[in-house]
């Protein structure tokens, strides 16, 4: 079964901002699993908006990722360039949760070839 340490995410994210060149803001939380096993969480907080991306496996198991937009209390504006920005900031999120799957469906095969 793959296990997501806060470890290994860091390490996965360490290699992912070395081939994307950012996400510097982006880390990684201890969240208590079943047996207080440490699953991670991915944060991806957002510059051009006042809120962040929580990322964490479907599942316990799971290799798909899913994205999470924490609550706003209030509505917010973009001028144009801060709408790119926020979608500059959207598209690097799903690279790396589409990272994080590819990271997560490999380590399942090491596990299972093991």
């Amino acid at each position: 079964m793959p296990f997501r340490s806060k470890e290994t995410l860091e390490r996965w994210l360490t290699e992912f901002r070395s081939v994307r060149k950012d996400g510097e803001l982006i880390h990684v939380l201890i969240q208590d699993g079943e047996d207080g096993a440490d699953t991670g969480l991915v944060i991806v907080p957002l510059v051009n908006v006042s809120t962040e991306i929580v990322m964490e496996p479907a599942s316990v198991g799971d290799q798909q990722w899913l994205i999470r937009f924490e609550p706003r209390a209030e509505p917010f504006e973009l001028t144009s360039i801060e709408l790119h920005g926020l979608a500059a900031e959207l598209s690097a999120a799903a690279a790396l949760c589409e990272f994080l799957e590819r990271k997560s469906i490999a380590h399942f095969e090491e596990g299972e070839a093991i």
